[in-house]
């Protein structure tokens, strides 16, 4: 597509250009659509549960099958897709993601019974795993190196929205049309997403007789399918309904033996899916870790809320929701000013300094609401979010300039995985420490039993965050010294030449 304005694309070191033209917007509306549609398909599926578990005549415990059909698809097919990017050409995976997700979300609205229901579900999410993974890996490809943050924070606005979107827009849909339109809505949401990829993404370029091809990086089947085993043994692990059972205790034990197996087989493999070396490096190490710790800690104000604000505070269900809509509302308010406040700064300080505010905004959780309430729980709110969207635009951003090109989709599929590793985690264990703090039973328990269980359970989040932060210092330092020693090596080189 022919430049429609005077201004330039800026070239970088590994050959692509950073589009900043209408195509390059449009490429990147394409990704924000992409992630704002992936983010739809799971909240906006959760406001359903209870008309589908009496229209398709099934109980509480099955009907949750709806939402982790997906979760799981995604968290399984996360990093597979990210690699099939790298191999194939992202924008054209990137493309079949949204054209599989938009046929499951049809066959998801047509669906005549439950198990095909959670069939399409899963396709859904296989599609989702494509979208989250190889959205951000684009961005490189899409805007200049210098507006990297800002896109990263457009991205994470996109997501909040979705997010904040999907319950109201769900009530509303569902009472106008029924269940089947929250599935049927999203068909005409991936198609839009696709046509402005299509439209404003280039597509892989070809070499030119002087520059010959790299090989492009081979398909791991055999890691791939025993990182998908381990991964959903883990995820079905974390989201037992009776909690950490028996069986959820033998599906770490089937995770943990098949992560072992995996670095056996990554460590033999030609074209390994992820390189245990890569898992070495101080800045991936951190990022992946500290991804992982800001997903549980979030995961945490979606499970302790509802308990505390109905409990304790005695607000009613409508009121519960509006509270609970303040977070991912100032989340989508402050993606992009904080993404371009990335782009005039240290990336790597910026990161931490996200994490000092969530580990300040979970210690005002654990502390104010006792003092002044609702006030009090908002003020912490306040501080916890723009500290969750600072950090994830600066580590994306830095992240993803530190991979080398060939590597972004897999590196972007790692962290996506983090993320959802650490919703679940976040989900049964900091749900743990919120039940044993407040006395065993949540649903039973008494308003001053619930505000304990607050106290407790974010004040483990703070010293997360602490954890994090000094984790990502040392991550830092550690790649600091490396890049340090590595110039030495070649200043020495030189020298003896």
């Amino acid at each position: 597509m022919p430049p429609s304005s005077s201004r330039t694309s800026s070239p970088r070191a590994d050959g692509t250009r950073a589009d900043d033209t209408r195509a390059g917007r449009t490429g990147l509306a394409g990704l924000a659509l992409s992630m704002l549609t992936a983010s739809l398909g799971v909240s906006i599926a959760n406001v359903a549960l209870p008309t589908l578990a009496q229209a398709l005549d099934v109980p509480f415990q099955a009907v949750q099958w709806v939402v982790l059909a997906y979760l799981l698809a995604v968290t399984v097919a996360i990093v597979g897709a990210g690699r099939l990017g790298d191999a194939f050409g992202r924008r054209r995976v990137l493309s079949a993601g949204l054209v599989l997700f938009a046929l499951a979300s049809a066959a998801s609205a047509l669906a005549p019974s439950f198990d095909l229901l959670i069939a399409g579900r899963a396709l859904q999410g296989l599609g989702a795993a494509v979208l989250m993974a190889l959205t951000l890996a684009l961005v490189r490809e899409t805007v200049a190196a210098e507006r990297t943050g800002a896109a990263m924070g457009l991205l994470g606005t996109t997501s909040a929205i979705g997010t904040a979107l999907g319950p109201s827009m769900g009530g509303l849909l569902i009472a106008a049309a029924g269940w089947r339109a929250v599935f049927i809505v999203l068909v005409p949401a991936a198609l839009a997403a696709l046509l402005l990829i299509r439209r404003g993404l280039p597509a892989t370029p070809s070499p030119g007789p002087a520059a010959p091809a790299a090989p492009r990086p081979g398909l791991d089947l055999p890691g791939t399918l025993v990182l998908a085993v381990s991964l959903g043994a883990y995820a079905l692990a974390m989201t037992r309904p009776h909690g950490l059972d028996t069986m959820a205790f033998i599906l770490l034990a089937i995770a943990a033996l098949g992560v072992t197996i995996f670095l056996g087989v990554e460590r033999r493999a030609r074209a390994p899916l992820i390189r245990p070396a890569a898992l070495c490096e101080p800045l991936l190490a951190a990022a992946l870790i500290c991804n992982l710790l800001i997903a549980t800690v979030i995961m945490t104000t979606l499970v302790v809320a509802p308990f505390y604000l109905s409990h304790t505070l005695g607000l009613d269900t409508a009121r519960v929701g509006l509270v609970m809509s303040v977070g991912p509302v100032l989340s989508a308010l402050t993606g992009l000013p904080l993404g371009r406040l990335v782009d005039r700064g240290d990336a790597g300080l910026m990161a931490i300094a996200g994490l000092a505010a969530m580990a300040t905004g979970a210690a005002l959780l654990a502390v104010l609401p006792g003092w002044f309430g609702l006030p009090g729980y908002l003020a912490g709110i306040l501080v916890l979010t723009p500290g969750y969207q600072l950090f994830q635009a600066a580590n994306n951003t830095q992240v993803m300039a530190t991979v080398p090109a060939d590597r972004r989709g897999v590196t972007s599929g790692m962290l996506g995985l983090a993320r959802n590793l650490g919703l679940v985690t976040g989900a049964a264990v900091m749900g743990a420490v919120f039940a044993a703090a407040a006395g065993g039973n949540v649903t039973t328990a008494g308003a001053d039993a619930v505000a304990r269980g607050l106290r407790v359970t974010f004040a483990t989040a703070a010293l997360l965050m602490l954890a994090g932060i000094v984790i990502a210092l040392v991550g830092r330092r550690m790649a600091g010294r490396m890049i340090a020693g590595q110039s030495a090596a070649v200043r020495s080189r030189r020298d003896r030449s």
